[in-house]
């Protein structure tokens, strides 16, 4: 088949290798001059799916009104008149309840370890290199409260048979060392001591390369207008160059995909949640992160990137804007600051926003919709460096009409209905 795919972020180059694998002949195309130039660019770099959770959990709306008032807020609302906006809120309101949070982590994990899992295989098979580590992550606890508050993901991990481990103060400065210099009070922490981290921008343009090689097509700088519609299928792709036309279609524009697929018919509950980053050079390896460490306090990852630690974190529901206020850097600063005092330069720091695409459940959109030739990889939140290989592989499996390796019933946009 001639499969059109539409977005060059890490989700659509993915998608783009493992159909190409499977024999299809493949074009990719993105407004951007680049892969990976939107929110693939710089995240916080980790691959976490023993932390993959849903946003949407029980005391969370409680906990929501004390992180809008907090000094260094990890959650930042800025209501605005949005009907998807208030649509979204509501629906995800809707899951913040103990049986939904684990039909919800349930799945997540799934497809995260299977992501995992891809990645490995992709690795092992192409030798791509992205500053990659697979040091496992630590998920650092500031407050008792946070460290006793555990017991409902660990279960879902010993259910899944991920790997984990419970520490104290001193465990977690055996796992990162770096901690020493801090002064901040630890209560503890969990380990998945099977995580990855890694550069989603370098293994996005690595792996494009090696999709043009094997005969990809991208066409990049080409804006996307809509989708041509005729009967029960999309019959092109009409762009400021002219229409592209397929066999068949796939949607991997983030949080820009419920536009294009609205005039079809599809409601896509997929609103941008902005989170920020600053990449920081290292000046003082003993210092610095040998892995990545999440701030449960801040919501705040930290991850080593070769010679440069990326500080990722904070949600903020605002719509579609890029703007890059000081008070969200200094949160990044003072986590950064907090924990591993003296690592690296922030006053040579880079700082950078994107527009994560989420869903009320956190569960990415993967698999066919009503039209026969349209298919979605979309919506993975956070969690798209995480879920990346594993949601190409299940999306090449079924648009090739097979059979993926996991369930797959449950990720596609009929579960909305």
């Amino acid at each position: 088949m001639r499969i059109v795919i539409l977005g060059a972020g890490v989700i659509g180059v993915t998608s783009a290798w493992y159909l190409a694998q499977a024999g299809h002949e493949v074009v990719v195309i993105d407004r951007q001059r680049g892969p990976a130039l939107e929110t693939s660019f710089a995240n916080a770099g980790e691959i976490s799916p023993g932390y993959a959770s849903p946003w949407a959990a029980p005391g969370i709306p409680r906990k929501a009104l004390k992180w809008l008032f907090m000094e260094h807020a990890p959650l930042i609302l800025r209501p605005k008149v949005d009907l998807a906006m208030l649509r979204w809120l509501v629906a995800m309101l809707g899951n913040c309840n103990a049986r939904d949070y684990a039909v919800n982590k349930g799945r997540m994990v799934r497809l995260a370890e299977y992501s995992r899992d891809k990645l490995i295989e992709l690795r092992a098979a192409t030798g791509i290199a992205y500053d990659e580590r697979s040091q496992g992550t630590l998920q650092l606890f500031r407050e008792e409260k946070q460290l006793a508050g555990i017991d409902k993901d660990t279960a879902v991990l010993k259910a899944d048979g991920v790997a984990f481990e419970v520490l104290d103060r001193a465990g977690c400065i055996a796992a990162e060392p770096g901690l020493a210099g801090s002064n901040m009070d630890i209560a503890g922490g969990l380990r998945l001591p099977g995580d990855e981290t890694g550069d989603c921008f370098k293994f996005t343009n690595a792996l494009a390369d090696m999709a043009a090689t094997a005969g990809v097509e991208f066409r990049l700088g080409e804006t996307i207008r809509r989708l041509v519609r005729q009967g029960d299928r999309v019959t092109g792709v009409e762009t400021d160059r002219g229409t592209v036309s397929g066999d068949a279609y796939l949607v991997a524009l983030g949080s820009h995909s419920p536009r294009l697929v609205e005039p079809l018919g599809l409601r896509l509950p997929v609103y941008p949640v902005k989170g920020y980053s600053i990449t920081v050079p290292i000046v003082d390896e003993g210092r610095a992160p040998v892995s990545t460490l999440l701030d449960e306090s801040y919501k705040v990852a930290i991850t080593r990137l070769g010679d440069r630690i990326r500080v990722g974190g904070m949600a903020e529901i605002s719509g579609f804007n890029n703007d890059l206020p000081d008070a969200r850097r200094a949160t990044l600063e003072y986590s950064l600051g907090s924990l591993f005092p003296g690592a690296g330069d922030v006053s040579r720091a880079s700082f950078w926003s994107g527009l994560r695409p989420m869903t009320p459940d956190s569960t990415p959109v993967v698999g066919a919709t009503k039209l026969s030739n349209l298919w979605l990889n979309t919506g993975h939140g956070t969690l798209g460096w995480t879920m990346a290989c594993g949601s190409a592989a299940v999306i090449a499996d079924l648009m090739s009409g097979g059979q993926a390796a996991i369930e797959t019933g449950d990720l596609a946009l009929s579960r909305y209905r």
